[in-house]
């Protein structure tokens, strides 16, 4: 008998196993997208909404959805999580695939719809921990997995260390960028140090990495919708003097 004829028996043999289904593998997805909101002490009620909203009209935007389209699958999971102190971690959206405005939509609602769980002093760590283990616990394959963590400060006062985190998601071969809010009513920039640098030295990793600075209510849902264009897409941050279509 023929090679080929020995290697078809064999596999008819264990039932085919060497042949995994879609179902087996994990429903495949163009990304693994957590998006980890700062719900600490330093946002409040009003905080949290227009952070919610800004998200909200982003994931629904049409170039969003254009940079969906443009995926081998054509669709991403994402899940949104607000953080705070240890053990405040909580899912406001769970994962969700998001293919189509429908889908988009429906997520967005969601997301408006939620009580505000998570509160307390930065346990930052802890947060990006979580990401990991919610990528490391979906049902989904996602050719690229990434952890969006957004902050008013690179500050971490309980919990398990930025640095640790930050280790254990890189080795597991999962991005992490950052969205740097800078200031809302002018009271969000700390004085001590540059948010922006600290983001880039301490908390974004692995190829790709970038963060957006959000600067002031009027910019923060552009700069979500520009960081989920640049994630979707699988592509760093524009270099400077470029911008994408409506800025």
């Amino acid at each position: 008998m023929r090679p080929m004829v020995w290697a078809v028996a064999f596999l008819i043999a264990i039932g085919g196993d060497a042949f995994p289904t879609r179902a087996q593998q994990g429903e495949t997805v163009d990304l693994e997208l957590v998006l980890l909101a700062d719900a600490s002490g330093s946002i409040d009620d009003r905080e949290i909404l227009f952070q919610r909203r800004g998200y909200a009209s982003a994931i629904t935007h049409p170039e969003v959805l254009w940079a969906i389209s443009q995926g081998y699958d054509q669709r991403i999971a994402v899940t949104y999580v607000e953080w705070g102190t240890v053990g405040s971690q909580d899912v406001v959206v769970p994962w969700t695939v998001v293919d189509g405005p429908d889908s988009a939509a429906a997520f967005a609602d969601a997301l408006m719809a939620a009580p505000r769980r998570a509160f307390g002093r930065n346990a930052m760590g802890e947060a990006l921990a979580f990401g990991q283990a919610m990528i490391e616990g979906n049902k989904y394959r996602g050719y690229r997995k990434v952890i969006d963590l957004s902050a008013d400060s690179a500050n971490n006062w309980d919990g398990l260390s930025i640095g640790a985190a930050r280790s254990s998601i890189l080795l597991a071969d999962i991005v992490i960028n950052g969205l740097a809010i800078l200031c809302r009513d002018c009271s969000g920039r700390p004085n001590a140090y540059d948010l922006e640098a600290a983001f880039a030295q301490r908390i974004i990793g692995g190829p790709g990495s970038f963060v957006v600075t959000a600067a002031g209510d009027d910019h923060f849902a552009d700069a979500v919708r520009k960081k989920l264009v640049l994630e979707i897409a699988g592509i760093p941050a524009l270099p400077p003097g470029l911008q994408l279509a409506g800025d």
